[in-house]
């Protein structure tokens, strides 16, 4: 079984190939000295099986830090390879295997029993999405390198690279805080409270909310009903759609869509990433509620799933049941007329809303700009080449 596993390197691929040739010329001129050097070739062969024979016994551990970074950031990824076993483990070439990135290869020294070898390299970071590091691939090679066996080792690690940010200033809104002043909130913010209304007491109500001024004017027991108001919410429509960015610029948008989260997420308020290809994100905001959101950005593709139509409004959004409030930005490219239909069917549910265009022509259809948004009373239109551009417009339109 071992031999299947053993692999002739190019330099015995070279020895064989030069044995058979020294063997039939040796034959045929009857030279007894060419028969001779063929065997010693086969022979080194052999020799470089039998002392590749036994695997390398060693444990592998390896360590990403950081497991989360932005594009362009540094992250390294620490390996350690341990001798479990009382005897003296010689040394072997390994290579660790990086998605995206190739390979590292390292010289693993003669390990004595106990000992451990420590190695530190850097990984790709240049590109948004996820990294697999790992498994080790293990060789041990034969003193003249004509042999080697390959072994597959320890576990793999992931490195999430989140798309990179561009510092941009917080905007936020939200629903009305007092009932009287629009409809009552679904969602609301625990920690304070507003009086909603004065109403019956009934059973299981809080006889410290009791209105003693309304009880004496009516004659029956009326407490406070209090409602909590709601935080700012800050939402982010991102274009999935191929025909509406090309790759690169798909990778703008989504570094506008992560700029803009960023500080509104931060700042504590409830954030929203939704895509034209469905997928629905709300988060309660903080520092969990950014990372939660950078990685469904990290991952985050064009495509034409089920719910992509040929409108930038998805079903989730579009429903009747689906929430708003506070601001709505749609992180997009070349959009048209149907576009700013389909945002104006959920134009009344935001108190603000931009359109941000990442691309060569910025917001517009086939080079064409948008000069008016139709049916999109008070909203914001913003032109950008890239996702630096956009950004800087977006805090110069904001301040």
């Amino acid at each position: 079984m071992w031999l299947r596993a053993l692999r002739l390197t190019r330099r015995g691929v070279a020895v064989l190939i030069a044995a058979v040739v020294l063997y039939v010329v040796g034959e045929l001129a009857g030279w007894p000295v060419l028969r001779g050097m063929a065997g010693a070739a086969v022979g080194a062969l052999l020799a470089g099986a039998a002392s590749t024979a036994r695997r390398p016994q060693v444990e592998v551990r390896r360590e990403v830090y950081p497991d989360r970074v932005e594009s362009g950031q540094p992250a390294l990824a620490t390996l350690r390879v341990t001798n479990p076993t009382r005897r003296r483990q010689s040394a072997f070439m390994a290579r660790d295997a990086i998605e995206h990135g190739g390979e590292h290869s390292v010289l693993v020294q003669s390990l004595p029993p106990g000992g451990t070898a420590t190695f530190h390299y850097e990984l790709p970071t240049e590109h948004r999405g996820r990294v697999t590091v790992g498994p080790l691939s293990m060789a041990r090679v034969d003193p003249l390198g004509l042999v080697r066996r390959p072994l597959s080792a320890g576990q793999t690690a992931t490195l999430r690279v989140y798309p990179k940010m561009h510092p941009a200033r917080e905007l936020v809104g939200g629903y009305l805080r007092h009932h009287h002043e629009g409809r009552a909130i679904d969602e609301p913010l625990h920690g304070s409270s507003d009086l909603r209304d004065v109403r019956e007491y009934v059973i299981g109500d809080e006889v410290r909310h009791l209105h003693w001024k309304a009880t004496a004017r009516t004659g029956q027991l009326m407490v406070r009903d209090y409602i909590d108001p709601d935080q700012p919410r800050f939402s982010v429509l991102l274009d999935t759609r191929k025909r509406v960015l090309r790759p690169d610029e798909f990778e703008q948008a989504v570094q506008v869509a992560a700029s803009l989260v960023k500080p509104a997420a931060l700042a504590g308020h409830r954030c929203r990433l939704i895509t034209s290809g469905g997928l629905d994100l709300a988060t309660p905001g903080g520092p969990a509620a950014l990372r939660q959101i950078l990685d469904v950005l990290c991952d985050v593709a064009q495509g034409d799933g089920p719910e992509d139509g040929d409108v930038i409004v998805p079903k989730v959004l579009a429903g009747s049941g689906a929430g708003g409030g506070g601001c709505l930005v749609t992180v997009t490219g070349r959009i048209d007329q149907r576009d700013l239909r389909g945002l104006s069917t959920v134009r009344g549910r935001y108190s603000r809303m931009f359109l941000i265009g990442v691309a060569k022509h910025g917001l517009g259809w086939d080079g064409i700009g948008v000069h008016g948004l139709s049916g999109l009373p008070s909203a914001r239109a913003i032109s950008a080449v890239d996702a630096e551009h956009a950004v800087r417009e977006w805090n110069a339109v904001i301040a």
